[in-house]
């Protein structure tokens, strides 16, 4: 089966992280992604190098289904490559700096004018316009603008980040979602557009529907670390054993399932604890309550002893257990083979789709790998 994307020529002048992400998914549904990085490389190679080979970690998971090839952009030579390059392509994917792409005479203005149906996504910290245009951004920074990092912990901790990148990560989703509703008009209409995307408003976005609580409440939300500002019981519980268990009971019949499944069914007659806004109002002691149950049993005691009874739970497990997990390990990772690191295990994309493939076809690249191929090829084709 092809990809979705089969024909499509990707031009990715993205580094690190968000950027990477989108070509990433763009490169799964089957696009031809040519990744042309700066003499010394996409700056992401040069973190999480914990392999005896010298790839990095970052890179090899961000990478794969492209082929690398080296640009010098501040010189003519270069942008002249890119601009014959764009003229051949159906996506320009960029997260410079606002103005950086204008100054270099490769902006959207002037390679729209060489190829019309051209789509391009400018990926930014803050947007094209307005006061913060010109600052720097990467995942913490956003993080902490956005709002996310101070419901992130406990009341005593102190604003924290996630544990993952989700200002890197969010963004490249919209992104790929802009991209591909503009190749959509533009098979009706012949002409491409500009996409933008904000990793703030992005960011921002996520936060659906803790903005609700405070657009009706005037109220910022608290941290309530694992537990919920609005239901309760919701929250990690530790366990005989040390280790700990999350439980939700966003309903009554969870609420019910729960209290019978630990031994307690007198907390359903409690008065205290007879509706969702009773429990939040008596929060501490209902904590209390279910700490005590959980610290009776193991672990496993309590996996089995909660999917009996139709608990809605899990147990928190580490990354060995996760990708030791049967279901996780067969369903999304799968091993590629690159030049210099061998076997490398990277996570496939989870779409999957009954009629195109979502495939890994290629590892991620060495530096400048295809750059002899790309350009041999570049003015071959004719944009689709």
């Amino acid at each position: 089966m092809n990809g979705v994307l089969d024909g499509i020529r990707v031009l990715d002048l993205t580094q690190m992280v968000a950027g990477p992400l989108c070509t990433l998914l763009l490169g799964d549904l089957g696009a031809d992604v040519i990744k042309v990085e700066p003499p010394d490389g996409d700056a992401s190679r040069q973190i999480g190098v914990n392999r005896a080979c010298g790839e990095s970690d970052y890179f090899l998971s961000l990478n794969r289904n492209k082929r690398s090839i080296v640009l010098d952009l501040k010189s003519a030579q270069g942008i002249d490559t890119l601009k014959a390059l764009a003229s051949h392509s159906d996506i320009v994917v960029e997260n410079f700096r606002p103005g950086t792409m204008e100054k270099l005479g490769i902006g959207y203005d002037v390679l729209s004018t060489l190829n019309p149906g051209l789509v391009y996504c400018g990926m930014s910290g803050f947007g094209n316009d307005g006061p913060y245009r010109d600052r720097p951004a990467l995942d913490p920074v956003i993080q902490a603008m956005s709002g996310v990092m101070q419901l992130t912990g406990t009341p005593d901790s102190g604003p924290l980040k996630a544990g993952v990148l989700i200002s890197d990560f969010v963004p490249p989703l919209f992104g790929t979602i802009g991209v591909m509703a503009a190749l959509y008009a533009r098979s009706s209409s012949g002409k491409g557009q500009r996409v933008d995307v904000s990793m703030l408003d992005a960011t921002v976005f996520s936060m659906i529907p803790r903005e609700g609580f405070y657009f009706s409440t005037g109220q910022t939300p608290g941290r309530f670390g694992n537990a919920h500002y609005q239901i309760s019981p919701w929250n990690t519980y530790r366990t005989r054993d040390d280790r700990y268990v999350m439980v939700v009971a966003h309903a009554e019949k969870f609420w019910r399932s729960l209290a019978i499944a630990v031994g307690r069914p007198d907390l359903l007659e409690d008065l205290r604890f007879k509706s969702n806004g009773e429990r939040l109002a008596h929060r501490e002691a209902l904590e209390a309550e279910l700490s005590g149950a959980f610290a009776a049993d193991t672990l496993a005691g309590w996996s089995e002893r909660l999917t009996e009874a139709g608990v809605l739970f899990a147990p928190v497990r580490n990354f060995e257990e996760v990708f030791a997990d049967p279901v996780v390990r067969d369903g999304i990772v799968q091993s590629v083979r690159h030049p210099t690191a061998g076997d490398v295990s990277v996570l496939r994309n989870p779409i999957k789709m009954s009629a195109n493939s979502v495939d890994i076809r290629l590892p991620p690249p060495l530096l400048g790998e295809h750059t002899e191929q790309v350009m041999q090829t570049r003015l071959t084709r004719n944009v689709r």
